[in-house]
């Protein structure tokens, strides 16, 4: 037991020389660490999300220079997923007929999403504002908002989603965390 317990010291003493002297790793310098930055992340409720808004005619213009080209003109998807639909979610769908109105719980975090993850070839690229515009697009595209709605921290929040209801925390993480609530 104690030449086990050498051997995983010695390794455990040896790996960072060997990882530097092999270039393998380094420390990352303020810029890169900024990229890597996830906070702050936009909860349900509205927490994180960032100043700005934007409406359904800028949502129009930056979707179909930004987005149609991997979801289609219309949102019908073609490569990549579709994001309108005007069926009703059922668990008989296959994954590929989800689409923000019948499967995202949250409009804030709908956001997060496109503003954390698209466009898929330069994720993080939009500002705010044309993140607020693409998601009031889509809200009215799929039906869920008036064509006048100002997408911006105080209207998410309060826009309910379809999906909202069907959403549910798995038994773990309400063992885990039993102090978490949905909104």
């Amino acid at each position: 037991m104690a030449r086990v317990l050498f051997f995983l010291l010695a390794i455990g003493l040896a790996l960072p020389a060997l990882a530097e002297r092999l270039g393998l790793g380094r420390e990352l310098n303020a810029e890169e660490l900024r990229a890597y930055d996830v906070t702050p992340i936009v909860l349900p409720d509205g927490r994180g999300l960032p100043e700005g808004e934007g409406d359904y005619a800028a949502g129009f213009e930056i979707y179909a220079f930004e987005c149609a080209s991997c979801h289609g003109p219309n949102g019908e998807g073609a490569p990549f997923d579709r994001l309108v639909a005007a069926d009703p979610f059922s668990t008989e769908l296959p994954p590929h007929r989800f689409a923000i109105g019948n499967y995202w719980p949250y409009a804030t975090t709908l956001f997060d999403y496109v503003y954390r993850a698209m466009p898929f070839q330069e994720p993080h690229r939009l500002s705010p504002d044309e993140v607020y515009a693409l998601v009031a697009f889509l809200l009215v595209e799929n039906g869920i908002v008036p064509e006048d709605f100002i997408a911006s921290p105080e209207t998410l929040p309060g826009v309910r989603m379809p999906a909202r209801e069907r959403l549910r925390l798995d038994p773990t993480t309400r063992e885990l965390y039993p102090w978490i609530q949905l909104p």
